[in-house]
């Protein structure tokens, strides 16, 4: 899943470079220049098949975090345009066996005025079916 969402950014996402989980050392890139993180918060798997060995269906349901990070100085106005971006790509959308649904919109971290980026994210439900 997380390969998935990683394909799909890098397929249709220039604005900025795209950090996945545990990528680049956790470090940041130089101040104020823009990046964007995918993250997992939750997820939750069930079996939604009973049938024989490897026919059966077992969902995965969660969230997708995108957080954006652009420097200060290009102001709320282009990070809030962004993510309006960045929700269009994902909301209802359906890639590599991956169902996307409406996303929230983008809540703004209260450490903004604290560093060198505005940050805002914006959390994506997903759905994902395998079979085992």
């Amino acid at each position: 899943m997380i390969t998935a969402v990683a394909a799909r950014l890098a397929n249709n996402w220039t604005r900025c470079p795209v950090r996945g989980p545990n990528e680049a050392d956790g470090r940041t890139p130089a101040a104020g220049t823009a990046f964007l993180v995918h993250q997992y918060p939750i997820s939750i798997s069930n079996q939604i098949s009973i049938g024989s060995p490897g026919a059966n269906v077992y969902r995965e349901e969660g969230a997708i975090r995108l957080v954006l990070n652009v420097g200060r100085s290009k102001g709320a106005a282009t990070a809030s345009l962004w993510a309006d971006e960045l929700a269009a790509l994902f909301r209802g959308r359906v890639f590599d066996g991956v169902r996307t649904y409406a996303p929230s919109s983008p809540a703004i971290d209260d450490r903004n005025d604290e560093g060198p980026y505005f940050t805002l994210s914006v959390t994506v439900p997903y759905e994902h079916d395998t079979l085992g």
